[in-house]
């Protein structure tokens, strides 16, 4: 049996990097790193998945394709650890595939794919549930006391890493919802500038007409004046 210790500093390193955040941060990325992390840092761990469920819908994620094959089989077939994890958002162990006779199709699977031993952690990241799989070519790789420290600091550091993430993603969005709304308030200004060019009207009745015809034709107030700048436009350029 492997050492009962299942963190190494290298693991911790990069369990805590996966909370930086940059432009491209996404919940694959965070997916991705957490498999690759577990891959490399965990002792006697030939591989790792993650399945991120939210609203119903599952984004999977593996340090090697035979795992992401494994695991959408499983899916497929309604029974395994993950599967297991996912309805008891509790810890699942398999010491060894060949002998464990509570899932034999799914054994049957992991056997294909060269796995032996399993161990699947569920994480509860409101509004999300992440299960993450840990796997090895070797039977009872992973021992339940190293199994119990490991699964606290997953839920921890990867806990930390997709709140910031959300965070991350929500101020993005705010962002760029802004910048839209200063686009959209720009081209509403200009559109104003070319009715009361053409018409001699006042700022406020510029507005005013804008908003008549958008509610006639029932678009938004910014999609008119966007086409209303377009065509201004394209007929300077005619002359």
């Amino acid at each position: 049996m492997e050492s009962t210790a299942m963190i190494t500093p290298g693991l911790a390193r990069d369990l805590a990097s996966l909370g930086r955040l940059g432009e491209a941060t996404s919940t694959e990325t965070v997916l991705r790193g957490l498999t690759t992390a577990l891959a490399a840092g965990v002792p006697g761990c030939s591989g790792g998945s993650a399945e991120h469920w939210r609203d119903r819908r599952v984004l999977t994620s593996g340090s090697h394709s035979e795992l992401i094959t494994l695991v959408e089989g499983e899916r497929e077939i309604g029974e395994g650890p993950s599967a297991e994890a996912r309805k008891t958002e509790a810890r699942v162990a398999v010491a060894d595939v060949l002998t464990d006779a509570r899932w034999p199709r799914y054994a049957a699977l992991a056997t294909r794919c060269g796995v032996r031993s399993v161990l699947t952690v569920p994480i509860k990241v409101p509004p999300a549930l992440l299960i993450v799989g840990l796997y090895s070519v070797r039977p009872e790789a992973f021992s339940p006391q190293g199994a119990q420290s490991l699964a606290e600091m997953l839920t921890e550091q990867v806990g930390v890493a997709m709140a910031n993430m959300w965070d991350f993603d929500e101020v993005r969005t705010d962002a760029a919802q802004l910048q839209e709304a200063l686009a959209g308030r720009a081209l509403i200004d200009q559109a104003k500038g070319i009715i009361m060019q053409t018409s001699g009207c006042t700022a406020e009745a510029a507005f005013e007409e804008l908003r008549r015809i958008s509610q006639h034709h029932q678009v938004k107030v910014a999609d008119l004046a966007r086409l209303l700048v377009e065509e201004h436009q394209r007929k300077n350029r005619r002359r």
